[in-house]
């Protein structure tokens, strides 16, 4: 261990996303490469001896116990658990997360010595995983508020290919076998199974974690949602939801030092007619077992929506992926085609 293979896989999957910028000590981290990587796990992250590195991937991820955070990551998944290895500006985005993060290493901070925090998700913690639509994102669901994690991959591949590892991974688990099914009485049985909404597709893996795949009902919804901000200006059974993508929507800081942009996590919706941008809620829905209260804000909240057909032309770069792409649209002056969001609704 590990095999020429595995080392050679996981030195090409340690890069840093280009778009996104990391601290220092993650940068220091991007830059091992095959046995030095192992080397590193092993004398840094490991917290046993005999666990073994089998997949590591970059992703930005959210904590249920911080929704508003966005925060770049380096995942490693051993045969033990999954490990969070996260730039150390998180640790300072919020004051409120003193009792989440320990911050005794603060005297550090103006060393050369370059601290990251690493939070561990032991994989015998692990109930569940929800894949998001598409497989843009996933959720890492632990037995505690602490423990739910989403990784906003934005690739299919890269949430297929962490998925499929992390299966293999739980395969190795010598799990107890589930206690036998209690004879359930007549009031139980058909009393639960009025609830009036499909279930996800869920997988029950060997090793008891569940891992839960949105049906068509999600779809769905999101074009009733969709078709409910256009206002009527279509009608629903035509509507079609062509591409469903988590974005970025680029601001740009014009005279600054130098114009700095920044890039604010979005979920781009097309349809036949109409492009929209949404905020998404990605870590708090579905709604965990424990949780005691819905949410304080929607799943989906309309951020903008223009028609296609005031489309001008789209801007290319001519950058490596990620693409960026700039759409240009008419200046619309008949502001009725498009609902104001601000609008008093019992107003005038």
């Amino acid at each position: 261990y590990p095999s020429e293979f595995l080392m050679q896989k996981i030195t090409e999957d340690n890069q840093i996303p280009v778009h996104l910028h990391v601290s220092v000590s993650l940068q220091y981290v991007a830059g091992l490469k095959g046995r030095a990587l192992v080397e590193f796990f092993h004398g840094n992250i490991a917290e046993v001896e005999n666990e073994e590195l089998r997949h590591l991937m970059w992703s930005s991820v959210l904590f249920y116990k911080t929704p508003n955070v966005e925060v770049m990551a380096c995942v490693l998944l051993s045969t033990k658990a999954i490990y969070f290895l996260l730039d150390d500006s998180f640790i300072h985005a919020d004051e409120h997360q003193s009792d989440f993060w320990n911050k005794e290493n603060s005297d550090c901070e103006n060393s050369s010595f370059h601290l990251s925090c690493c939070f561990v998700l032991k994989l015998n913690d692990l109930q569940s995983v929800n894949v998001g639509l598409f497989d843009q994102y996933f959720r890492i669901t632990g037995h505690s508020a602490d423990h739910i994690v989403t990784c906003l991959t934005r690739d299919s591949y890269n949430t297929h290919t962490f998925i499929q590892q992390l299966m293999a991974v739980l395969s190795l688990l010598a799990r107890t076998p589930s206690p036998e099914p209690v004879d359930k009485d007549f009031y139980s049985e058909f009393g639960s199974k009025n609830t009036g909404k499909m279930e996800n597709y869920e997988l029950i893996h060997s090793s008891r974690v569940k891992f839960i795949y949105p049906n068509e009902e999600e779809i769905g919804d999101l074009a009733f949602l969709v078709a409910e901000k256009m206002d009527g200006l279509t009608n629903l059974p035509s509507l079609n939801i062509l591409l469903y993508v988590l974005a970025f929507q680029v601001n740009h800081f014009e005279g600054s030092a130098q114009n700095t942009s920044s890039l604010q996590p979005k979920t781009l919706i097309l349809t036949s007619s109409d492009l929209f941008l949404f905020d998404e809620d990605y870590i708090s829905y579905p709604l965990p077992e424990f949780a005691k209260e819905p949410p304080k804000r929607d799943k989906y909240q309309l951020a903008d929506g223009r028609r296609i057909r005031d489309l001008d032309r789209v801007l290319m770069g001519y950058q490596t992926y990620p693409q960026a792409l700039t759409f240009v649209f008419d200046d619309v002056q008949n502001q009725d085609l498009m609902q104001n969001l601000t609008l008093d609704h019992f107003g005038e």
